[in-house]
């Protein structure tokens, strides 16, 4: 059997032997609009939970614009214009408008990115602007939350007259969903704030998962930072497999993004009869897929599904290495998961621990293998699991001594599948 996997801008072919049950878990996609364009037109001009976007921008001088950065494939260049035509019709002058690119603690955006990003046109035309987390002093204190979080936003944002949010809408590995709050904090939020949400507080907290918003106590969080961070206004969009708009939702948050979860929810989740012995996943492709620290999410995607003692294969490009550098430093650091999981408990949070402290939550419980051909071999021996140099041995690896007609997924596009099984 032969099967196309996501993997870098162009894709790879996976060549699996007979002997198995596969069970290929495509992205579940809506049907596309069949006029986004109007669709838009309308979310903007009839929104949930407030007034039309040109009545909440009347009187306003300065608005703020958060949007997601290059690793998320939001398509702000699609909503960007509508927006803008809107603020300028209410008197917002084009000086007065500021884009975010909300970064959180990733790299800033290049030029070239930018350019990616919101458009040429639009970047040539506005102030188009990195966040960086780890200046402390372009942030404002804007008090702590109700469980104790020192909330800092980008100071450009809290000033602002009028604070919007533009994203879309997918399984988030902690979260629950993207989008909405999300492009506030951690988004726009000192490394400070960043630093508490992703503590073992809310990362070991099995209800900080993929897929799920109920009762998710970091969902919970966010929407207490944005509202301290008074989110006026979001439009995110639910997008179907070959990123096209399937849905657009636009208000006052949490409104309009719950209405989005909902749809998105009922769109892509699958319900496996039982847990699978082992899955074969990716990382979705680029541009998800440029670092080691992005593809655990395809890792802890598959997790969902998988046997305690199973394994998952994550196929990933990793054209970019690793990741940041506080990131790589862990990498290398600790040969045990179950020795980092201890090592970080009741110390100050690291910048991107939580990344490997969700990885680490799977590995003691399943074997991971990885073909991750971008990253350098420097890292592979505290993977917490086998590396492999070529696609064929890392799948032979991952079957290795499975019974015939093992239950094996098949997972193309890695963390766009929403899946769970029946315990």
């Amino acid at each position: 059997m032969k099967t196309d996997l996501a993997f870098g801008k162009t894709g790879i072919e996976a060549a699996l032997p007979e002997g198995y049950e596969y069970q290929v878990l495509e992205a579940r996609s809506a049907e596309p609009l069949a006029d986004p364009a109007a669709a838009l037109e309308a979310a903007l001009d009839a929104p949930i939970g407030c007034a039309p976007l040109v009545e909440l921008a009347q009187g306003k001088r300065t608005v703020a614009i958060s949007v997601c950065d290059i690793t998320r494939p939001a398509p702000n260049r699609f909503v960007l214009p509508p927006v803008l035509r809107r603020l300028h019709a209410a008197g917002v002058p084009r000086d007065g408008v500021t884009i975010l690119i909300a970064t959180g603690l990733h790299r800033p955006a290049t030029e070239a990115e930018i350019l990616e990003i919101v458009g040429p046109e639009i970047a040539a035309a506005y102030r188009v602007e990195n966040h960086y987390a780890k200046q402390f002093d372009d942030h404002a204190y804007l008090g702590d939350t109700s469980t104790g979080t020192p909330v800092y936003i980008d100071k450009r944002f809290a000033a602002a007259d009028l604070r919007i949010t533009l994203g879309f809408i997918e399984p988030h590995l902690m979260l629950g969903f993207s989008g909405g709050r999300k492009l506030i904090a951690p988004g726009l939020a000192a490394q400070e704030t960043i630093k508490v949400l992703h503590s073992p507080k809310f990362m070991r907290d099995m209800r900080s998962v993929e897929g799920s918003i109920e009762d998710n106590p970091l969902h919970r969080e966010l929407v207490e930072i944005s509202r301290l961070a008074r989110h006026d206004f979001l439009c995110d969009v639910a997008l179907t497999r070959k990123r096209e708009i399937a849905g657009v939702f636009a208000g006052r948050g949490p409104e309009a993004h719950e209405k989005g979860v909902a749809f998105v929810s009922r769109v892509l989740l699958e319900e496996l009869d039982q847990p699978v012995d082992a899955a074969i996943t990716t990382s979705a492709g680029y541009p998800l897929d440029l670092t080691f620290y992005q593809t655990v999410k395809g890792i802890t995607a598959a997790s969902h599904i998988v046997k305690p003692g199973g394994r998952i294969l994550v196929v990933s490009e990793c054209a970019e290495g690793a990741g940041a550098p506080e990131f790589r430093e862990m990498l290398k650091q600790f040969p045990s998961d179950a020795g980092f999981l201890d090592h970080i408990l009741g110390k100050p949070v690291t910048v991107d621990q939580w990344q490997l402290e969700k990885l680490a939550l799977v590995t003691t419980k399943v074997d991971v293998l990885y073909y991750c051909p971008g990253l350098p071999e420097e890292y592979h021996p505290t993977l917490w699991g086998r590396s492999y140099a070529r696609l064929d041995m890392a799948v032979a690896a991952a079957l290795e001594g499975l019974p015939r007609g093992a239950r094996v997924a098949v997972i193309p596009e890695g963390p766009y599948v929403l899946a769970r099984a029946r315990k």
